[in-house]
């Protein structure tokens, strides 16, 4: 598979890795990798132990397999809808339920063994969702217009039917603007050999040719199941397109014919609103700008129906007056054009394909999200489901850095336990519509992955996002490794999340989430933005990014507000946060969050009193009747974690740990817990110092580490160093656990009053107690 993020870390020139902290850049990141050739073991250094998994046999006497959570066959129920309210999803039958995802690339190796094998060890591990992100487009020189990629559809058709065989639903993403490349053929007005970011939300030649790559894809039989995925139940969500907006700065490359089929469709737009172009002209002010002032050089043509177009770039900043009206109209007409798109994309998966699936339009950030994130999500009300792409990263200097790690590169390393505005599932989430993370990942190279999977079980708990996918599982059929023979020889890759931080400490993060473990909590802001609001980008309650400045960024809140202030940007971390695009400003309204959120002490506590994390010493603790735990700097707490039934006490300077029931039951009186444990992983002689740098665009000073040495296979693991209490009389036995769930040996176990207390092994993830 190629590589894609290279050529949006291109088209993205600019912008600095701050502005992008904690945001997707791209989401193709999985390095086409094999499995791992057999050779010479390396020794892990003193104080780490080494990770070299035997290959699952899926033995039915493992005792951490949590296949049984997925149904026998996904789609058995029907197909997947939204609840009631239309907040969260459900099957057919009204049963709600709950997904863990990862994106998936297995596929592309065209090996149906490893892809049965791989399904079977996702749904093992809490599995039960994932994400075909490909191009479905043909991309050969000399292709029509409607061909497409017969391999791409096939692997879409072999993943389908071998995740559907283990209870694991798809989500189906075919189409990313950025890396499909015009074929002449095609006769695509002006974009011939070009790259086509934005241009299938106005152009019917585009639009033409994708509607026959999604009937080749949604309309024949799956071969290998004998159903067209039109009416397959096993397929959850069709996604329209991938990180793609008119709202977005690739807006500003959109020049010639392009553009000039934009200006015709402004000058239609502002014609049915406003009675003729004249009209417009006069209601914004009565100017004649020059062709200069808009993009391309290519002003207003009042006669030809054409109205020139301002660059993305003025919706950033301040403006009022003539330009200030004019803009407001623009971006009116940007956000109904995507709506409109949407709209039509579902008419023509809905009637003339017959789709049943779930509809996503889109996954996108704007190039202001204060201004402008509103905006985007508007566009997707036309489709049932919402979603972004978020990642938790930092920033990371190198020649490769879009893929590859290299010795000699720089980075920071982050957690977000001290960043906590940086947390991917910090969304504001419209109201009534089941919210997806298509694309998330804790990104190497940090160090502190281990806190992803349960943060996120955690935080998805209490906000009401729906589904996280872990970008992305990796193409070799259990775990990646550190290196493996491959043409682009990565020495370290970026995007794996098949790592025994990441997809190893899934287990508990996925009874967690999946079996409502933890509780939702009440709307801690619940935000109503008219749709003039909107477009004349005042200034929200609150915004979702970590650039956002109370302070700086509401100097212009709707006059109709019920609430005259901003919000507190970490009220992310104590409840949902909503918002109704189109709503009444007059009916926001804003939970009292100091109880909540102690900024002298640097925590915040959940609105449910089951999360609480203190952000100045970079620890989170979950407390609930099924499910404890602690990840974070345990060396900073100073002393034991006691929880509502378990206590922690941990020599380890970082560790995440997961006490979670197995059997639905609370931890006091359950018959079979599993304990989880990560703490750091590196490839075996890892090596980096300190050091400090001058960031991309020169204008600050970053301190992190510099990569003196990236290893060598396998993993070597940061030994835990832990004592775990759990007070349950009924629990007798300790059983240590190897990386696939079956028994490794008998723990001893120390008795107290009412419970237990066990010396947790250094060298393994997880150990059951029964």
């Amino acid at each position: 598979m190629n590589c894609l993020h290279n050529r949006l870390h291109c088209l993205l020139g600019g912008i600095t890795a701050s502005l992008l902290l904690g945001i997707s850049t791209a989401s193709c990141r999985a390095q086409s990798q094999t499995a791992p050739a057999a050779g010479p073991v390396a020794a892990p250094v003193s104080g780490w132990w080494s990770f070299e998994p035997a290959k699952d046999t899926f033995s039915p006497a493992a005792l951490l397999d949590l296949r049984s959570l997925n149904e026998k066959t996904a789609g058995e129920n029907g197909f997947i809808t939204r609840s009631a309210d239309g907040a969260d999803f459900a099957t057919t039958n009204g049963k709600p339920i709950r997904f863990w995802g990862v994106s998936e690339y297995i596929q592309d190796k065209d090996n149906p063994d490893w892809l049965a094998h791989k399904a079977r060890w996702l749904a093992k591990r809490g599995v039960n969702m994932v994400r075909v992100h490909t191009q479905i487009a043909s991309k050969e020189a000399d292709s029509e217009l409607t061909d497409v990629d017969p391999k791409a559809v096939d692997r879409i058709w072999r993943l389908v039917a071998a995740m559907k065989k283990e209870g694991i639903y798809t989500t189906i993403s075919p189409y990313w603007g950025v890396h499909v490349k015009a074929q002449p053929k095609w006769n695509i007005p002006g974009m011939s050999g070009q790259e086509l970011a934005g241009v299938v939300f106005w152009d019917k030649t585009l639009q033409t040719g994708y509607k026959s790559w999604l009937k080749a894809l949604y309309g024949p039989a799956n071969p290998y199941t004998g159903i067209p995925l039109s009416q397959e139940p096993a397929v959850a969500i069709l996604q329209h397109q991938n990180e793609d907006s008119m709202l977005f700065w690739t807006m500003q490359g959109v020049k010639g014919e392009q553009l000039t089929q934009v200006r015709a469709r402004f000058g239609d737009w502002l014609k049915k609103k406003h009675g003729s172009l004249a009209a417009a002209n006069a209601s914004w002010g009565g100017q004649s700008p020059a062709p200069g002032e808009f993009q391309d050089n290519q002003g207003d043509e009042f006669a030809q129906g054409r109205a020139g177009i301002y660059i993305l770039w003025n919706w950033t900043q301040e403006r009022s007056g003539y330009q200030g009206k004019r803009l407001a109209d623009q971006l009116a007409f940007f956000g109904d054009t995507m709506k409109d798109f949407n709209a039509e994309i579902a008419r023509y998966l809905r009637r003339d394909l017959g789709c049943r699936q779930l509809i996503n339009a889109g996954n996108w950030r704007p190039a202001d999200p204060v201004k402008l994130f509103d905006v985007e999500r508007y566009s997707y009300t036309a489709n049932e489901v919402m979603g972004v792409n978020r990642y938790f990263t930092g920033a990371h200097e190198g020649k490769d850095n879009g893929w590859a790690i290299r010795p000699g590169d720089k980075f920071t390393n982050n957690s977000v336990l001290r960043d906590p505005r940086g947390m991917p599932t910090n969304i504001k989430q419209p109201a009534g519509f089941p919210f997806l993370i298509p694309e998330t990942e804790w990104v190497a190279p940090t160090a502190y992955q281990s806190e992803g999977p349960l943060l996120t079980a955690a935080y998805q708990s209490l906000t009401g996002v729906d589904v996280s996918y872990f970008f992305a599982d990796g193409d070799v059929p259990e775990w990646q490794p550190p290196f493996a023979p491959d043409p682009w020889n990565p020495p370290t890759g970026k995007w794996s999340v098949a790592t025994p931080m990441q997809v190893g400490q899934f287990p508990a993060a996925a009874l967690l989430f999946r079996q409502g473990y933890v509780k939702k909590g009440a709307p801690v802001v619940h935000e109503e933005r008219s749709l003039e609001d909107l477009w004349q980008r005042r200034s929200p309650l609150i915004a979702e990014e970590g650039g956002w400045d109370p302070n700086r960024d509401t100097g212009n809140l709707p006059p109709r507000s019920a609430v005259k202030t901003a919000a507190d940007p970490l009220a992310f971390l104590v409840g949902p946060v909503e918002v109704v695009l189109g709503g009444d400003p007059s009916k926001n309204r804003v939970t009292d969050l100091a109880p909540y959120h102690n900024a002298r002490k640097k925590t915040v506590e959940s609105v449910t009193g089951e999360i609480r994390l203190n952000y100045g010493t970079g620890f989170c603790v979950v407390n609930s009747p099924k499910a404890q735990g602690a990840t974070g700097f345990f060396r900073g707490v100073g002393g034991p974690v006691t929880l509502g039934d378990v206590t922690l006490e941990s020599r380890n300077e970082y560790a995440s740990v997961a006490v979670v029931a197995l059997d639905d039951q609370p931890i006091k009186t359950s018959k079979k817990l599993l304990v989880q444990v990560g703490t750091i992983a590196r490839p075996t002689g890892w090596q980096d110092k300190d050091a400090t740098w001058a960031s991309g665009d020169g204008k600050q000073t970053m301190t992190g580490k510099e990569v003196v040495s990236t290893g060598k296979n396998p993993w070597s693991i940061v030994r835990a160093d832990l004592t775990v209490t759990v007070r349950n009389p009924g629990l007798t036995v300790a059983t240590m656990l190897d990386a696939n769930g079956e028994a490794v040996r008998r723990l001893p176990l120390t008795r107290i009053s009412g419970g237990i207390r066990l010396t947790y092994p250094a060298d393994t993830l997880y150990v059951v107690l029964q």
